[in-house]
């Protein structure tokens, strides 16, 4: 995983020499194309650094239904309704949002968590799955966006 520290060094001279309003386009534009990035690599199934995720355990057939997985890990964590980008003139912040944040949180950091909340109390220990995270393709992007909005 990266810093942002020197990126932070190189461009924080520059970008203070912007406006309020020009520093917001800045973080709005940068906030937008890392939820993009995020999303593609959560789609992807992939590790801030690469590697794939622990792939999910096989499940039983439910009742007599036909089919094997419903549906891939993370489908809907990664949309744009739950997987939101927010900015200011001083940060630009990529999370999840209200009841998707603490099932997001379960799976980045490897937690506990009841199987079902309603019907169950059984709880599994679920397979750390880093979702959201900074690697050296995102610290470059951020720089190529800083360069290309200065030179504008």
């Amino acid at each position: 995983m990266s810093d942002l520290a020197p990126l932070d060094a190189a461009l924080s001279g520059l970008i203070q020499n912007l406006t309020a309003t020009q520093r917001r386009q800045l973080a709005r534009e940068i906030a937008k194309r890392l939820r993009e990035v995020q999303a593609k690599r959560i789609a992807a199934q992939l590790d801030p650094d690469g590697t794939p995720f622990t792939p999910r355990k096989p499940q039983q057939r439910l009742r007599g239904q036909k089919g094997a997985l419903r549906r891939t890990m993370f489908s809907k964590l990664r949309l744009a309704r739950n997987l939101k980008a927010e900015s200011s003139p001083d940060s630009a912040v990529v999370g999840f949002v209200s009841r998707v944040q603490a099932i997001a949180r379960v799976h980045h950091y490897g937690l506990r968590d009841k199987v079902n909340r309603r019907r169950s109390n059984l709880e599994v220990q679920y397979p750390q799955r880093r979702l959201l995270g900074i690697a050296d393709r995102e610290v470059e992007l951020v720089g190529d966006l800083v360069l290309a909005h200065l030179a504008r």
